[in-house]
């Protein structure tokens, strides 16, 4: 009697890695997780895969090799690999130092495409991260109770210019925007972090001076040509907090290539915090 089909888990932080896991499973399928030790949560051992196997950012042909002796011939990527993480912490073997050395830029895109194409070489087909969580996706319109103001929906125009301009350069996937002036972008530190920016330089405008208001707009992105199969814009219950205590008032994303990754709850949060959001 043949086997269940396998698939692989490349399993970054958060909680997208168990959602993907969660999803595979109800479809019948055997998950193989190759978690990331630098990144991946230690409770991935009991969410009911297969098999766990721990490797170190780095460690290209270990994957492979796991995979390999596991039958896995179709893996999905998951979860966040922080960027300073892969140019600080990452001691590369031998099979991706040589892909670092053949790299003309080192961004998101150039990297993981690079390793995408390393594992297709070895049978080893990377499939689109969201492919199990359709419904997750954000759909197109307002998504909480309350519309974007008129003057959010100017600052979201404005902030998925900006955004739409950046990504392209693969530089980062957040905007954050008050009265159509750029107040933080998005480089390697990662979404929470530019709105935490985000807010501390409202913070330090003095009162009366300030000609800006202090409310923001949030706006993130997908890249002009987003590779589904890494790096989708992802958005939690995290975020909206992180919102909340930086004084952001609109979140804008865009429908159908941004995961909310926890359902209803997100939308709750944002009523509950006065917090509009919309996709598009």
């Amino acid at each position: 009697m043949p086997g269940k089909e396998k698939l692989g888990l490349i399993a970054g932080n958060g909680k997208f890695p168990f959602l993907v896991l969660e999803a595979a499973r109800a479809q019948g399928l055997e998950v193989i997780v190759a978690a990331i030790k630098e990144e991946t949560f230690p409770e991935i051992e009991s969410r009911g895969a297969a098999a766990v196997h721990w490797l170190s950012l780095g460690e290209l042909s270990k994957l492979i090799e796991t995979f390999k002796r596991e039958g896995v011939s179709r893996a999905i990527m998951a979860g966040q690999v922080k960027h300073e993480q892969i140019f600080s912490s990452i001691r590369p073997d031998w099979k991706l130092a040589k892909l670092l050395l053949a790299l003309g830029t080192r961004n998101t895109d150039s990297l993981l495409g690079a390793v995408a194409q390393v594992l297709s070489e070895a049978g080893i087909t990377l499939e689109n991260s969201t492919a199990l969580l359709e419904p997750l996706l954000a759909k197109p319109g307002v998504l909480s109770r309350r519309s974007p103001s008129e003057q959010e929906q100017k600052n979201i125009a404005y902030g998925r210019e900006v955004a739409r301009q950046l990504a392209q350069f693969d530089i980062g996937q957040t905007v954050v925007v008050a009265e159509a002036a750029c107040v933080a972008v998005e480089a390697m530190e990662g979404t929470d972090a530019t709105i935490e920016r985000a807010g501390q330089i409202m913070r330090s405008l003095s009162g009366d001076a300030s000609t800006l208001s202090r409310s923001l707009t949030v706006v993130k992105t997908a890249k002009p040509k987003q590779d589904m199969r890494f790096d989708v814009p992802v958005v939690g219950l995290k975020t909206i907090e992180v919102m909340q205590r930086a004084g952001a008032t609109c979140l804008a994303v865009d429908a159908g290539k941004c995961l909310l990754l926890d359902g209803a709850a997100i939308f709750t949060a944002a009523n509950e915090a006065d917090i509009a959001m919309v996709a598009k």
